[in-house]
């Protein structure tokens, strides 16, 4: 796995220690840094193959197990000042997400009771968003219709938000739509020569590159102050539509660019109702509380880096 490095002025003032509930995508990626940073990392994970190569990587505890279970609270025996909670649903639709995201945010705020934290972050989405029509969405957005999933995701953020003074502080980072190295399912369909992808190409995307999900989490932990705890949306900010993408990518190609097909739906568009909602999300609240931005400014930063592809 390849990822960036952190600013040597952020090293300096990331925790000690560092737990990590969840190690896929994002999870793995934070761990390598953190550890690069001199950082002592724990990790839970339920995937035997994951905990290996946490292993590999020099995590220095790694325990295989449920995290809606409790039977892993006495194994870990080290201490730790940070929490970082970017579990992943466990699959099995919405019992799947109550397992993973309700349950197992309960078992670490049960877990962490009494340990001293000093800060605990939880990767959430921008799916818990409802809203639709091209609007802006900022943290104060109205929840109460957000889809069964994302009312999965409001809950578990309230669980959180109800053990506030347990931690120095808390964050919620709502995360836009993740891409970065072997997650940019559009560019495998366009190198596989599809020229159908089902749907329509007609609303927003919003995109976080996975290193800058990674720096905004290592962001957040470099800041104690209870004031700063809250909800922030992370996004690059710059939302586009999906055609416009997939024709940028087709460009870089040297293709035709694909032509969408609205009579024929994605499996996972189906389950997310047949349409994606059309916002665009801002991520305002978070760059200007952290003064944080993105190393890749857009989607097409993010993608020339994947392409290999230099800036003109």
């Amino acid at each position: 796995m390849s990822v960036h490095l952190l600013p040597d002025a952020l090293v300096t003032n990331l925790p000690k220690s560092v737990i990590i509930f969840g190690c896929g995508y994002i999870g793995t990626a934070l761990a390598e840094v953190l550890l690069a940073a001199g950082v002592r990392v724990g990790a839970l994970t339920r995937n035997v193959q994951k905990a290996t190569r946490l292993r590999e990587l020099g995590v220095h505890e790694v325990i295989v197990a449920d995290l809606d279970s409790e039977a892993w609270h006495g194994q870990f025996t080290g201490a730790y000042e940070s929490v970082v909670n970017c579990v992943s649903s466990a699959g099995g639709g919405i019992d799947g997400y109550r397992k993973s995201y309700l349950e197992g945010q309960r078992s670490i705020l049960k877990w962490a009771k009494g340990r001293g934290i000093q800060s605990y972050l939880y990767t959430s989405s921008t799916s818990v968003y409802p809203q639709d029509g091209g609007v802006r969405v900022d943290e104060t957005a109205d929840i109460a219709d957000a889809p069964l999933t994302g009312q999965v995701l409001c809950e578990s953020e309230r669980l959180l938000a109800d053990a506030a003074d347990t931690f120095g502080a808390w964050y919620v980072l709502r995360l836009a739509g993740i891409y970065g190295p072997r997650r940019h399912y559009l560019l495998d369909l366009l190198r596989a020569g599809e020229s159908v992808i089902p749907g329509v190409g007609d609303y927003f995307l919003n995109l976080i590159h996975r290193d800058d999900v990674v720096t905004a989490i290592c962001t957040a932990l470099t800041c104690h102050p209870s004031s700063k705890s809250g909800i922030y949306n992370v996004s690059d900010d710059q939302p586009a539509s999906k055609a416009e993408l997939v024709a940028w990518l087709a460009k870089q190609l040297g293709q035709v660019p694909p032509l969408f097909d609205p009579e024929h739906v994605s499996p996972r568009l189906q389950r997310r109702g047949g349409r994606m909602p059309s916002r665009q999300i801002s991520s305002s609240k978070f760059r200007e509380t952290f003064r944080w931005s993105p190393q890749y400014e857009d989607f097409r930063a993010g993608y020339r880096d994947l392409l290999g592809i230099k800036k003109a």
